[in-house]
Parts: C-alpha cells; sequence; structure tokens
C-alpha cells in the first residue's frame, strides 16, 4: 500500500503513462484495458455483496441485536433510490467520458497548456453541477419517493436516499478524477483507486448496518464514507504528489466556451446514452409484465441481466482504453494508429466474448441454481437458465458495437455513439420486443430473442459506420497533402 502514496516526482514517471498512450497501440490497449477490468469486476462484487448485506444476510456474525431497517422492504428502498442514483452516475460518468476525450485528443496533439484546461475546466464544472443536482435531490427526496410508488418502505428510501444524495460530490469528482488519469495512460492508479473505494465498501457495509445498528441507512454512509476516502486519496494524487502529466493552476483560471464545448459535445451524448440504457430496461419491463401477466419474468429478466452485465465487463474495460487511446490517435492525426487500435479492441473482445458465450451457456442451469437458492424460487429456474443461454448469442456481437461508441467519443463525436446506441436501444430492442409481443405473440421467449437481434444488428451497423468514419479520415487526410 505505501508504494502507492511514495512520491516519486522524476521526469519518466511523469511522462510513462503518455508514453504508453502514444505507443504501439495493441499494447495500449491492453495495459489500459486489463486494470480497469479489474477494477470494474470489484464494483461488481461489491454491488452484489452489497445487496446481500441489505436483506439481511450475515447478521448474526456481526450483532445479536435485531436491526429492523434490513430485508425485502430495505431491499425495496435502495430498489427506488437507484434510478437517482444511475442518473448522478450518468451524468458524471458522461462529463468523465468528454473530459477524457478532450484530454488524449490533446496530448495527442501535443498540446499540453490545452489538456491541462480541459482538467482544470473539469474538476470545476463537476463540483458547480454536484453542488446542484445534491441540494435539488436532497431537498425534494420525500415528494420524489411518494410520486415513484414508495408506500411501506418509503421512509427508508428517503433516508437512504438523502444520505446518497449529499454525497454526490464525492460520486462525481471520483469519477471525473478516473477519467483524467484514464485519459493519460494512468488506468493501473485509476484501477487502485476504485478497488480501494470498493473493498472499503464491502468492509464498512456490515459495521455501519449491523454493528452500527444504521441499518439500511449504514449501507448509504458505507457508499458515501468510501466515495470519500477515494476521492482524499485522489485529491492527494492530482494536487498534492503533482506526478500526473495534466497539472492545475486554478489562480489563472478564465472559463473557455470552446473547451466546454469541447467537453460537452461528447460528455452530454455519453450521459444520454447511460440515460436510454435505463430508460430501456424499464420500458422491458413494463412489455414483459404484459406478455407474461405476472413478476416472475421480470425477476428472470433482472438476475439475468446481472449475468449479462458481468459477461461483458471486458467489453467496457475495453472501452475505456479505446477512448483514450483513439484520442490520443486521433488528435496526433495517426490515423492508421486509431483503426489499428479500434480494430484489435473489436477483434480481441470478439473473441473473449465467444469464450465466455460457450462457458455461461453450458453453466447455464449451474449459475440459476445459485441464483435461486431460496426453495420458493425454484420454480424460475428453467426459465432463468433459458434466457442465460439465449443472451450468450449477442456477447461476441457486442465486441463491434461497443469498440465503436467508444472511437466515436475518443475521437469527440459523441453524437455518433449516441445515436449508435439509442438505434440499439431504444428503436431496435424496443420496436422488436413489441412486435414480439402484440404481433408475433412470441411471449417472453420472443421478448429474449429481440433483445439479442436487435442487439447484433445494433453493433453490426455500428460498426460499419465505424470503418466508413476512419476510413473517410484517412481519405481527409491524403487529400490534404
Amino acid at each position: 500500500m505505501a508504494a502507492l502514496f511514495n512520491s516519486n516526482k522524476n521526469e519518466s514517471s511523469k511522462t510513462k503513462g503518455v508514453e504508453t498512450l502514444l505507443g504501439e497501440p495493441k499494447k495500449a490497449i491492453m495495459k489500459l484495458a486489463i486494470p480497469m477490468i479489474i477494477a470494474m469486476s470489484a464494483h461488481t462484487v461489491y454491488n452484489l455483496v452489497d445487496a446481500l448485506w441489505v436483506s439481511g444476510f450475515g447478521k448474526g456474525f456481526f450483532t445479536s441485536s435485531e436491526v429492523s431497517d434490513i430485508g425485502i422492504e430495505a431491499l425495496a428502498a435502495v430498489g427506488f433510490a437507484m434510478p437517482f442514483f444511475m442518473m448522478l452516475i450518468s451524468i458524471s460518468v458522461g462529463i468523465g467520458v468528454g473530459t477524457g476525450s478532450a484530454i488524449s485528443r490533446r496530448i495527442g496533439a501535443e498540446d499540453k497548456k490545452g489538456a491541462d484546461n480541459v482538467a482544470i475546466h473539469s474538476i470545476i464544472i463537476t463540483l458547480i453541477v454536484a453542488l446542484v443536482f445534491s441540494a435539488i435531490l436532497f431537498l425534494s427526496a420525500d415528494r420524489l419517493f411518494v410520486i415513484i410508488g414508495a408506500e411501506k418502505s418509503a421512509s427508508m428510501a428517503i433516508s437512504y436516499g438523502r444520505i446518497i444524495f449529499g454525497g454526490t460530490i464525492f460520486l462525481f469528482f471520483t469519477n471525473i478524477a478516473f477519467a483524467i488519469l484514464r485519459s493519460e495512460g494512468d488506468a493501473r492508479r485509476a484501477m487502485y483507486a476504485m478497488m480501494i473505494g470498493a473493498v472499503t465498501n464491502i468492509v464498512l457495509d456490515p459495521i455501519f448496518i449491523f454493528t452500527f445498528g444504521f441499518g439500511v441507512s449504514g449501507a448509504a454512509y458505507a457508499t458515501v464514507l468510501a466515495m470519500a476516502i477515494t476521492s482524499f486519496i485522489l485529491v492527494y494524487w492530482l494536487f498534492f504528489r503533482k506526478d500526473t502529466y495534466v497539472s492545475f493552476k486554478f489562480n489563472k483560471f478564465k472559463f473557455n466556451k470552446d473547451i466546454l464545448k469541447d467537453i460537452f459535445k461528447v460528455g452530454l451524448p455519453a450521459s444520454v446514452q447511460q440515460l436510454s440504457m435505463s430508460i430501456t430496461m424499464i420500458v422491458i419491463i413494463i412489455i414483459i409484465n404484459i406478455a407474461s401477466e405476472g413478476e416472475n419474468f421480470v425477476a428472470v429478466y433482472n438476475t439475468g441481466w446481472r449475468v449479462v452485465m458481468i459477461a461483458i465487463l471486458p467489453l467496457l474495460g475495453m472501452a475505456t482504453a479505446v477512448v483514450s487511446v483513439a484520442g490520443a490517435a486521433f488528435g496526433a492525426r495517426a490515423y492508421d494508429k486509431l483503426n489499428t487500435a479500434y480494430m484489435y479492441a473489436a477483434k480481441s473482445g470478439f473473441i473473449i466474448e465467444i469464450m465466455l458465450a460457450i462457458i455461461i451457456f453450458l453453466l447455464a442451469p449451474f449459475i440459476s441454481i445459485i441464483f435461486t437458492s431460496r426453495p420458493e424460487d425454484f420454480f424460475i429456474r428453467d426459465d432463468l437458465t433459458l434466457f442465460l443461454q439465449i443472451s450468450c448469442f449477442f456477447y461476441p456481437g457486442a465486441a463491434f458495437g461497443i469498440s465503436s461508441s467508444a472511437m466515436f467519443q475518443g475521437t469527440g463525436k459523441g453524437i455518433y455513439a449516441l445515436i449508435a446506441t439509442l438505434l440499439r436501444t431504444i428503436v431496435f430492442t424496443i420496436a422488436l420486443a413489441l412486435v414480439s409481443t402484440f404481433i408475433l405473440k412470441a411471449g417472453v421467449v420472443g421478448i429474449w430473442w429481440s433483445i439479442v437481434i436487435s442487439n447484433l444488428a445494433g453493433s453490426s451497423i455500428s460498426f460499419i459506420w465505424g470503418k466508413i468514419y476512419i476510413r473517410n479520415l484517412k481519405l481527409k487526410a491524403t487529400t490534404s497533402q
């Protein structure tokens, strides 16, 4: 651990990440992707464990007294708060993507002053936006949860939500700091910080929930405290240790509308992308309820989708690498390197996802048993197994769609990435699910296949669009010489 904090301010340590970013693109993709895959996996584990603590799992190990605010109603309370928490994550991640893309492009263009200016702008923007959203959500929490239908769990949802909303500034800052580190090729430290946050949260959860007796509010306190600790580490690295490529000089800061435009032309579409996926899930759940006339298949979908998200973690990790490497190559006008990085990420992801698809397809019955351990859940095992096996068919194709969106974001074409995502989610997925349900009368199995076909179609179109885009970049570069 001490190695994370020891200061080392020689020139090579300042530029090592940037050298990786500007070096051989295949090597850069893997060096940046692997740490992020590891960090994302840690956060996935945390999310699963967090749900277990809130449900009351393991309370006998930490306290002998009864804690009332845990169990089914506590899980419901967290569920009511989750859409707003996901909204905050979407906005902060979106600004982070815009920041990372803008910094990487300036690094490629050898414009350090410009990269520094983008980093400073992003920090100030983040603080302003975080404070605004924190105040709005905190003050209106009681009304918000009642409006979306919280009844028995309303008081717990309000308590949990207000604590989470109060920590918005830490959520925003950590996501922007992660983006800055990744943009200059320092994915390893971003990984360290993310893993420290996840592990801290896992450790603090049972202490606050059971030992202190805070119940579901304890889970919120643990989350905010873990984000705060991560933020302090990132503040030290960025502002005190000062061994990052970008540097921060706030005393001469002036808002630059061109930099703001550059951040938001990628950041806003990226935020909408994240929100569109959440909206699609909500609509699919509504259609499933209509098609099945019950909530059993909603449970199948929600549980199965967790496995899907775990399966595509390697693609999401590679996507963060593609944004940085593609941005640097675009800034340097090295379009061959841009194409190499793009194709390498897509092909590598394709191979990895084929292997994962085969493994998950074969292990689907055993995975279903793990997620349906209670006797009252046994009856959905076969349906969950079928969902898992059908969903395997789109994993490999997703590599091309996710890599394409990341490439567009890296090169500053955030609107292209948004259109590609909306085509796959809002247009194809919802439209096919509606056709399958109301015209073909195919039931929930038809919805599962609609999700697969929509993702494959959307990914194919995105990939073709990406190849045409890069080809046009090369043609323009050739004709301008």
